[in-house]
């Protein structure tokens, strides 16, 4: 069964931004958001790492066919790197990052370099 998490910016205590799947195994991961054409709205994709580092939270946009927003975060949840990546690239973080936030473009007027996320499970609502 798929999980599901609310992403909350602690460091303005905004509403959630996003709804993420969590997607912390590595076939998951793989295929992130591959050979998909749009992105619902409100959602996104959260993959979760075993380790901080900038090789490991690479991410590819082969096969993605729409541009995204993605945050970069350490172990501590906070945003390490963030920006548009564009279909066909390859995208590495500035600083290691365990956590790595795929969502609409829309997402980073919410997220900024140093601020903390929260993530709240579903199922705990």
């Amino acid at each position: 069964m798929a999980r599901w998490v609310e992403v909350r910016n602690r460091s303005h205590g905004e509403r959630p931004i996003v709804r993420a799947r969590w997607c912390q195994s590595y076939l998951c991961r793989l295929r992130g958001l591959t050979f998909r054409r749009s992105l619902p709205d409100g959602m996104s994709l959260l993959l979760v790492n075993t380790n901080e580092s900038r090789s490991e939270a690479a991410i590819h946009m082969w096969a993605v066919f729409f541009p995204l927003g993605v945050v970069w975060l350490d172990s501590s949840l906070r945003v390490v790197d963030c920006k548009i990546a564009q279909p066909w690239r390859v995208y590495l973080p500035v600083l290691p990052a365990r956590y790595i936030l795929e969502g609409p473009p829309s997402i980073l007027d919410s997220i900024a370099v140093g601020d903390v996320l929260e993530f709240v499970d579903e199922s705990a609502n």
